[in-house]
């Protein structure tokens, strides 16, 4: 069986860079950042109790993400920057209804691992 391929776009924090990568349905998106040297620390790795991945989802996709949960929404009023499409990508696992998902890096984002 082989693994479903959907694209991602990350749009840089000025929105002069795009970065298009392919990605397997079931990939969790923070992972898929880091993979791809996008500027998300995710310190935590995952275990929502930060909010250095913080991204902002573009409309056409937002509503086809679960929706957020209490603790993710509490970890997203700590963000800089938070819009109301913002969202952390270890928490959005992509799905094929997700095939050319894009996601802006928020400009208050600093990657402090990439120093």
């Amino acid at each position: 069986m082989t693994d479903s391929q959907i694209q991602v776009r990350f749009v840089g924090a000025t929105g002069d860079s795009v970065t298009e990568v392919q990605a397997s349905v079931g990939d969790n998106l923070l992972a898929v950042a880091q993979n791809h040297d996008q500027p998300l620390e995710g310190t935590c790795e995952g275990q929502m109790a930060c909010s250095t991945c913080h991204v902002i989802v573009d409309t056409e996709f937002f509503d086809r993400l679960p929706e957020a949960s209490e603790m993710e929404e509490d970890m997203l009023d700590l963000a800089a920057g938070v819009r109301r499409t913002s969202r952390l990508a270890c928490q959005i696992d992509l799905t094929e209804d997700l095939d050319g998902l894009t996601v802006r890096i928020p400009s208050e984002s600093h990657n402090m691992q990439g120093i």
